[in-house]
Formats: structure tokens, sequence, C-alpha cells
């Protein structure tokens, strides 16, 4: 079963203040939102400040995380203003296998955020990063970051069929009856797949390359011609390959942003992750 969707917190608020607090036709953004997008305080900083008196919209102190901002308003933090315009960032990062895509990890783990945020360099702390989908627990590989909402939206919505392409260790052989199964497409539990495209890269070795993305997909799909995962890493999303090493990250270029129908210029070019 597809997974359930929680209502994003800012929506909620949104809900709760009602539809007279944001004008209508005005280009708003929720305060700890824009905090976040903007490389200001990630939003967990974000909202312990504006709690604790530190935050003043247009000279006002504002108290409400999730009251709105709107583009002419003047925003200070700890007194010194400043700028909410935000520029559309992306990173690649490495995942290694162990932590989880998640806010918390209730076994000790850790994050892929906590990872994450121990190799970025200062200039890039300030930001929320959400992640571009997930990986489970133990899939090594891509993921993708990013400061905004409509990338993120862009790269998992099963509209756009963003391609992923995973390469798996799988017990046994598979022969090319499998192989072409996999490419037809197949019946799970949640219903049919899309076709898929399915090659060895060794005797036990598949290349798969998805335009969907369910819940275990990859592991399910495999399961389902006979050769469970043993191993699951994957290497690209759409036009963006994985280039660095095992726990670290690159800003993404300019045209590698452009390659999810989403306008965006660089900023902080040159700025590169070692490896953990």
């Amino acid at each position: 079963m597809a997974r359930r969707q929680r209502t994003p917190k800012w929506l909620e608020a949104a809900r709760r203040r009602g539809p007279g607090d944001v004008p209508e036709g005005e280009r708003a953004d929720w305060l700890t939102r824009a905090l976040g997008r903007a490389g200001v305080l990630p939003r967990a900083e974000a909202e312990a400040a504006i709690r604790e008196g530190r935050v003043e919209v247009d000279g006002r102190v504002e108290t409400e995380p999730f009251a709105p901002v709107r583009p002419g308003m003047e925003v200070r933090v700890d007194g010194r203003v400043r700028e909410l315009e935000a520029s559309v960032l992306a990173l690649m990062f490495h995942k290694p296998a162990g932590p989880v895509v998640h806010g918390s990890d209730p076994e000790g783990v850790g994050t892929v955020f906590e990872q994450l945020r121990a190799v970025l360099p200062g200039p890039l702390l300030g930001y929320e990063w959400l992640a571009v989908g997930r990986l489970d627990r133990d899939t090594t590989g891509l993921l993708l970051f990013t400061n905004d909402e409509r990338l993120v939206r862009h790269g998992t919505s099963p509209e756009t069929h963003v391609a992923k392409r995973y390469v798996a260790r799988v017990s046994g052989r598979p022969g090319e009856a499998a192989l072409q199964r996999l490419r037809e497409g197949l019946v799970l539990d949640d219903g049919p797949t899309r076709p898929a495209g399915a090659r060895l890269r060794g005797p036990d070795v598949v290349e798969l390359t998805l335009t969907e993305g369910r819940h275990h997909q990859v592991k399910r799909m495999l399961a389902a011609v006979g050769h469970p995962v043993l191993a699951l890493h994957r290497e690209a999303v759409g036009g963006v390959t994985l280039d660095v090493p095992e726990g670290a990250f690159r800003m993404l270029r300019e045209e590698e942003v452009r390659g999810h129908r989403l306008r965006a210029r660089p900023v902080h070019q040159g700025l590169t992750g070692g490896t953990r």
C-alpha cells in the first residue's frame, strides 16, 4: 500500500489561521520556511529564535513561526536585517548504509540530515535541506537535497516519471526471462508497475531503471522474479549521476538543476564536500 502522506505543519497552521491572513494573489510564505529556504536559519533553529522573540517583521516582534511574510516586508533576526529572496539550490549526497532519511532515528544509528550537515561548510548550514525522495536504511548511493519544495515535488511526483537508476546485487543468477518480465512491468500487491529498464552488469548484478518510486519497489520487483536483493545502490536520478565518494557531497551545477525543469542560478559555486 502507498504510504500515507502527513500534512505539513505549515499547512496545518495555515488552515488554523484562515484564508484572510494571507491576501489572495500575493506571493506569501511562512516565516520559518522562508528563513530556512533563504539560508538564514534552518527551520528548527528559526522556530526557536521566533519563539524566543529574536525575530522582528516590519518592526514588530513576531512569535508565531507560521506567520505569513510577503515581499517587501523587513525581517530582522537578532537585530540584523535578513534578505529572504532565495535562489533554488540543490546538492547530491552519497548516502552510506545505516542512516535513515527521517528527522530522527529511534535506533540511534543517525540520520542522513545529521551526516550531511557534518560535511557542509558554514555558508550552507543556514539552509533547511529537504531530501528529494528517500532511500532505505541499508540502501546506498545518490540522494538529492534542495532548499525548494518545488524541486522536491518535481522529483517525487508520480506524474513526472523522473528516471532513477539502481544497481542491485541479487540472490541467484537472473536469466533473460526474468529481465524481460522486469522490462514489461509486473503486478505487485499495490498494482502494476511501469515498464523498467533492466540489464545484467554481472552474473548476479542487475541494473534497474524505474520511472516511479513506490515503497521498496526495486526490492519487491526483483523478489517477484525470484531474485531477492542482497545489496542495493542508487547511482542516478534523472540526468544527475553520482560522482562523489561515500559520505561526501557537491552542489549541483546550473544545468543539472535546470534538468529538473526549474529555473535557478548557481550559488556558492566551488563549494565541495570531502569524505567523512
